[in-house]
């Protein structure tokens, strides 16, 4: 799964759970918490829900890795080889 489809799927749960979200938006780079005003109830529904979409097992040792769109997408390319 290439790059821009990953972050099409990443996009696509993070609008599932914040639906006032624009996909536009988002800043790649920008910490995904402060753009979309995620609790941590619902980050944590984000994480498990791309653990699930993407059958990769994401270690709560991993979270602090995924801090912007750009670093979820890498991530999850590199895992879901």
């Amino acid at each position: 799964m290439n790059q821009e489809e990953v972050r099409k799927q990443v996009l696509a749960e993070l609008m599932r759970i914040a639906p006032e979200l624009e996909a536009g938006e988002i800043v790649p780079g920008k910490l995904l918490r402060e753009q979309v005003d995620l609790d941590s109830m619902d980050w944590l529904n984000f994480l498990v829900a791309l653990h699930e979409r993407f059958k990769v097992e994401i270690p709560e040792a991993d979270y602090a890795k995924l801090a912007t769109l750009d670093q979820v997408v890498t991530y999850l390319s590199a895992k879901a080889q």
